[in-house]
């Protein structure tokens, strides 16, 4: 069985999906963009969550942005538009909301507050569906949408997660989507082992803006053990593989995360933060600066939707 409830504290007011059975737990927080707050799972007698998080509302509130989006909804786009600035059906606009090194940063609803709209439970699964409203509040970006985010916690330890996005405009609006959870298993990334089912690495600028050329790489075709590689990159997903497009394995405590993204999320981009304790292992829809570039962008028609669709899946090997 499954269960779905709301704890209200002193910080955060928590979504509690949970399998009754297994007791893995997912917590969303609706109010801090609708973050995936914890995936946790009882290993080895204890409960392990994968999920690098923030402390409380005010670390998220604080220090979203400076501890690296944790968690956040990518969009209406994703990583980074060169110089913050894009042209669109003949017009010229410039992203207000965050800007690093001169260039746009990953969306403008990643501190959105989401309205839960539905919740449910039953002997399949616990879900909740959440909705932002955005109403073309940056001068950037002056097109109305809706994201609609859909949790969905199932058996054998599997999370999915749908988001839905609706123009709201009178005309066209570009869109691009992903997530940025950094997961992690207690130590050091350094010796988990890592996978993913690309064999094409799209070429950055110093600028890590895409050049326009993919380079073939295949050094994490099967697991090997992360060591001191550094990343911050985006990989094409070989498609139609009904494998997981990722694994992130820790070998001593026999468990590993499996990442299927279906065919809305062709992209996955990984970074290694300083403090090297956990990964963020990011489903794109398009590349980075893809409001210039259009690799992977999505034009969509007034009253259109895309949806946009990963799990994520622990595994105990014991």
């Amino acid at each position: 069985m499954f269960s779905v409830n709301t704890i209200t504290g002193a910080d955060f007011e928590k979504i509690i999906l949970k399998d009754t059975d297994s007791h893995t737990v997912a917590e969303i927080i609706p109010s801090c963009g609708a973050i995936l707050h914890a995936f946790m799972v009882l290993h080895n007698g204890k409960y392990l969550n994968i999920i690098d998080g923030y402390e409380n509302r005010s670390d998220f509130e604080k220090n979203v942005t400076g501890k690296g989006f944790k968690s956040c909804k990518l969009s209406p786009f994703a990583c980074r538009i060169n110089n913050a600035a894009y042209q669109f059906e003949g017009n010229e606009y410039t992203i207000e909301k965050f800007l690093l090194n001169g260039s746009a940063l990953h969306g403008l609803i990643y501190d959105a507050p989401f309205t839960v709209t539905k919740t449910w439970a039953d002997e399949e699964s616990a879900g909740v569906t959440l909705l932002y409203q955005y109403s073309a509040t940056d001068m950037g970006y002056p097109f109305s949408y809706n994201c609609e985010v859909q949790y969905e916690l199932k058996k054998d330890n599997a999370l999915t997660l749908t988001t839905v996005i609706t123009n709201t405009s009178a005309g066209n609006i570009p869109m691009q989507d992903g997530w940025h959870p950094y997961f992690g298993f207690g130590g050091r990334v350094d010796d988990l082992q890592l996978s993913f089912n690309s064999s094409s690495i799209v070429v950055f600028n110093e600028a890590l803006i895409p050049t326009g050329e993919l380079k073939a790489y295949n050094e994490f075709e099967q697991l090997q053990t992360i060591g001191n590689t550094s990343f911050d990159n985006c990989f094409l997903l070989k498609p139609g593989l009904n494998e997981p497009a990722c694994v992130l394995k820790d070998d001593g405590q026999k468990i590993q995360l499996e990442i299927y993204p279906d065919a809305s999320y062709p992209y996955l981009q990984l970074y290694t933060p300083p403090h090297r304790n956990s990964i963020a292992i990011e489903n794109l829809s398009a590349v980075p600066d893809a409001f210039n570039n259009t690799t992977g962008l999505l034009i969509l028609q007034p009253t259109s939707t895309a949806h946009f669709t990963t799990t994520y899946k622990i595994t105990s090997l014991v």
